[in-house]
């Protein structure tokens, strides 16, 4: 049973910058595409970004392209969205979910995915 846990979650002015990470500590993220999505209050949980476990390959939403950041440290078993120029429409509960060899061709899809974390809140306001 894999295991994710995401950290990196706050409050942040508008324009401001988090990053937030999802680790695991008892197995290895190779095999697995990472996506993070996110939800806000009374809506349904959407993609933000994804990158595959073949060949690196990442995917945005329109939505935060050229503003977010997807990484993965294979090393560590960590990955990463950094979140840059942020805006109020951004605030939401942020998930990372894991897909066994993944290439991210259905990488917005909710149930292409094996495992989510617990969730962090980001919370842009001033």
């Amino acid at each position: 049973q894999l295991q994710l846990v995401e950290s990196g979650g706050g409050l942040v002015q508008p324009g401001g910058s988090l990053r937030l990470s999802c680790a695991t500590t008892r197995y290895t993220l190779d095999y697995y595409a990472i996506g993070w999505f996110r939800q806000a209050p009374g809506k349904e949980r959407e993609g933000v970004s994804c990158i595959s476990s073949t060949d690196g390959t990442t995917y945005y939403a329109d939505s935060v392209k050229g503003r977010f950041t997807i990484s993965r440290d294979n090393a560590k078993n960590t990955a990463y969205l950094q979140m840059n120029s942020l805006k109020p429409e951004d605030t939401a509960v942020y998930y990372c979910a894991a897909d066994l060899w993944g290439d991210g061709s259905r990488w917005t899809v909710l149930r292409e995915y094996d495992y989510w974390g617990q969730g962090t809140q980001v919370t842009v306001s001033s």
